[in-house]
């Protein structure tokens, strides 16, 4: 009778789920999206080829990324976060050295930041892929996603601010949040970049 039960034997519903997408949320989405981009990353490849023949370097492919993301991180993203901030202690209508008030430069500053990071994440995954990495696979990669995604919702809520003061105390947290979550998110890079 011991003979016929496979108590040890891994059922077959067991190993075919192996197969199906990841239980984790955002590894789930990316699941979803990942052969779309691989493939319009993939349409990239060339360029990089390119960058290669004419002497663009390996250190250059494997830290620019990380690099430039970095320096619009300190220049941009820590300055429209204190902009922000100084706005939320009362202090939005001083005078910046480009003759703006802290209140308008905030929002100029924040959307470069937004549209700076979209078009790192995707020369992100082109370096990943030129030097044959998987994209999409990594906590780097999550935590880009979260990040972008707060990016997202804090440029949506200022539309509610004349109705909403829940809304303004949202923004100025969530926005602190983000920058935390970016230092794990450049944390989790350099682990990357330090893995192959």
């Amino acid at each position: 009778m011991l003979t016929r039960a496979h108590a040890f034997v891994v059922p077959a519903t067991l190993t075919n789920h192996q197969k199906q997408r990841s239980p984790i949320v955002w590894q789930s989405a990316f699941d979803d999206i990942r052969e779309t981009v691989q493939d319009q990353v993939s349409n990239g490849a060339p360029l990089v080829e390119q960058a290669k023949q004419v002497g663009y370097n390996l250190p250059g492919l494997h830290w620019g990324h990380g690099t430039v993301m970095a320096i619009v991180f300190v220049t941009m993203g820590l300055t429209g976060a204190w902009l922000g901030w100084q706005i939320r202690l009362g202090n939005g209508e001083r005078l910046t050295s480009s003759g703006e008030t802290i209140r308008e430069r905030h929002p100029k500053v924040m959307s470069g930041v937004l549209m700076l990071f979209i078009v790192g994440a995707l020369l992100g995954m082109a370096a990943l892929n030129a030097q044959g990495q998987p994209i999409l696979e990594s906590p780097h990669a999550r935590t880009a996603g979260v990040v972008l995604g707060l990016l997202a919702i804090q440029a949506t809520l200022p539309n509610y601010f004349a109705s909403s003061r829940f809304a303004r105390t949202t923004h100025a947290y969530l926005g602190s949040a983000t920058v935390v979550t970016i230092l794990v998110h450049i944390i989790n890079g350099i682990r990357l970049g330090n893995s192959f």
